[in-house]
């Protein structure tokens, strides 16, 4: 084994001042649930990096679950050594032997962390690359722009060299920056909106709204399928709030107020949104709202819309183009998915010409006019059906959300 450990280095959490060792924690607990699998291995820390011994395990594959994890901002395969100058010229020559095509340029960056090693940094700098270029002569020296940089970090423990950064995702540990319920609709933004969310550091529950007969069961199958693929990324279990909207959405299309509707219907959702989060926990409402994209999401719609709620509504797609959203829907893996024709409550109903500035005055006066709306978002909280789903398995169902215990 070339490479024996891999070291991790945290992205915005090293800003948390005294708060960051609570953050550490929460990201060393989600790298071991990530490695669970991985028999043998085992896991240190200093300041601002985590290390994984990955005892015998090839790097690869444990490197790629890893540059997934919120709150990791890169990480590297590297050779331990003592912290000798013998020692680290020979873990140096292994590092580069291993690289196969050998490159023609290359430089030695040493970091000498620890003060009571006998060479400087510039020192060591030679001394190491010296020794690389008596061992390959066709190898020259390029300190602005080398193929490979051959990094050195001198700890008093062990000294680690590399060359390769990989980066990861960034951002914060799962779960360190709250709660809050993601309006996932089966379309290409919403679970984008979910992962960006994650990213940073909210925990997420889902919520989806369904109008069968009208929508399918493939329907429900593709939004299943979308939210297990977030609980990739998390590596825990997330809850789908499943929101039984048909009363609601035909009510409202029978209302007479077609360039309305769609303005009506976000804005019952996000009542019924704000009781289901009263019940979780949650504080807040991520969208998968892109300024302009479609009627109900110019500036006027989103603030007759989001009138409705109380709860800060967390847009992360906000000022994004298609493009740019379908770019991440593909890195992280729901695109496929989000694309498949089974048709959600969102596309039913719709009208020809869509109101894009309509008046608050008028859509409350609207919805004081629908005698049992009340009645009828009250019915949707309490007959919502509550399915955990977790990573790569099957999801089970309660029909009684305050008997999740049972079904768990």
């Amino acid at each position: 084994m070339i490479f024996d450990q891999i070291v991790l280095r945290y992205g915005d959490l090293t800003m948390k001042g005294r708060n960051r060792n609570q953050f550490e924690k929460k990201m060393l607990r989600q790298v071991k649930n990530a490695l669970s699998d991985y028999e043998g291995v085992t896991y240190w820390k200093t300041y601002g990096r985590l290390y994984v011994k990955l005892n015998g395990h090839p790097w690869e594959p444990v490197a790629g679950r890893l540059k997934e994890l919120f709150g990791l901002v890169s990480l590297s395969p590297v050779r331990s050594t003592e912290s000798g100058l013998e020692e680290i010229r020979s873990a140096a020559m292994t590092v580069m032997n291993a690289l196969g095509k050998p490159p023609k340029t290359f430089k030695v960056s040493v970091k000498r962390a620890w003060k009571g090693f006998p060479h400087s940094s510039h020192e060591m700098n030679h001394l190491v690359g010296a020794h690389i270029l008596r061992a390959f002569p066709e190898l020259s020296v390029d300190v602005r722009n080398p193929e490979v940089e051959l990094k050195v970090d001198i700890q008093e423990e062990a000294t680690y060299v590399f060359c390769e950064v990989i980066p990861a995702a960034g951002g914060f540990p799962f779960g360190s920056n709250g709660k809050a319920l993601l309006l996932l609709s089966g379309g290409i933004d919403s679970p984008v909106a979910g992962w960006m969310a994650m990213r940073k550091g909210l925990e997420v529950e889902a919520v989806h709204f369904h109008s069968y007969p009208y929508t399918s069961e493939q329907a429900k199958d593709k939004v299943v399928e979308l939210a297990r693929r977030l609980t990739y990324f998390s590596g825990v279990s997330m809850k789908l709030h499943l929101v039984p909207f048909t009363e609601i959405q035909t009510t409202l299309a029978q209302s007479g107020q077609e360039h309305l509707i769609i303005t009506l219907m976000r804005r019952a959702m996000l009542r019924i949104t704000e009781r289901i989060a009263e019940r979780s926990g949650a504080g807040g409402i991520v969208t998968g709202e892109s300024l302009g994209q479609v009627a109900s999401q110019t500036l006027a719609s989103m603030n007759v819309i989001g009138r409705a709620t109380q709860l800060p509504l967390i847009k992360p797609l906000i000022m994004m183009d298609k493009q740019e959203i379908i770019n991440i829907a593909y890195r992280i893996g729901t695109y496929e998915t989000s694309i498949l024709p089974y048709e959600d409550c969102c596309t039913l109903f719709l009208p020809k010409s869509p109101s894009t500035n309509p008046n608050l005055r008028v859509v409350e006066r609207i919805e004081a006019g629908l005698g049992g709306l009340s009645d009828m978002i009250e019915t949707a909280v309490r007959d919502t059906e509550v399915i955990k789903l977790y990573p790569n398995s099957p999801s089970a169902k309660s029909n009684n959300p305050s008997q999740e215990d049972a079904w768990f």
